[in-house]
């Protein structure tokens, strides 16, 4: 009978302070997805109104060779290869390009101040000068 006593004493006591693993555990899971997660969220592709159907789907890394970089400041200005553009000159930068550089995809880096009209001016040129395919990066 002692025996039994002693073993069921020794078992309730418990040590004093808090179990944090369980706490560990959820912080480390919801920073490995925010780790999995991030680089996701950089680029955005968008489909173009012609665009095939057949084609496999496929995310992809900014291409940081391109030679299709289009950059819109939050002034709404037009920037191609550190040189101010209009729309008429994109228009006709895009079309020479095409022809040179049929598989590329344009990059527009847009900043976040820009209007939504110039990004959907530039969506139609592009568009129209027979791209199927517009990365979008959006810039702080």
């Amino acid at each position: 009978m002692r025996a039994r006593r002693f073993l069921s004493s020794q078992d309730s006591q418990e040590p004093d302070g808090i179990n944090l693993t369980p706490l560990l555990d959820v912080v480390f899971v919801v920073l490995i997805m925010f780790i999995l997660i991030t680089p996701m969220l950089e680029l955005d592709r968008v489909e173009l109104a012609n665009s095939s159907k057949d084609k496999a789907k496929e995310a992809k890394v900014v291409q940081e060779n391109n030679r299709i970089m289009i950059h819109v400041h939050a002034d709404n200005s037009i920037w191609i290869s550190a040189r101010k553009v209009s729309l008429e000159d994109l228009a006709q930068f895009l079309q020479k390009t095409k022809k040179d550089y049929p598989g590329q995809i344009p990059q527009l880096f847009q900043d976040k101040k820009a209007y939504f009209g110039t990004y959907q001016s530039i969506k139609n040129l592009v568009e129209s000068c027979g791209f199927e395919e517009l990365d979008v990066i959006l810039q702080p």
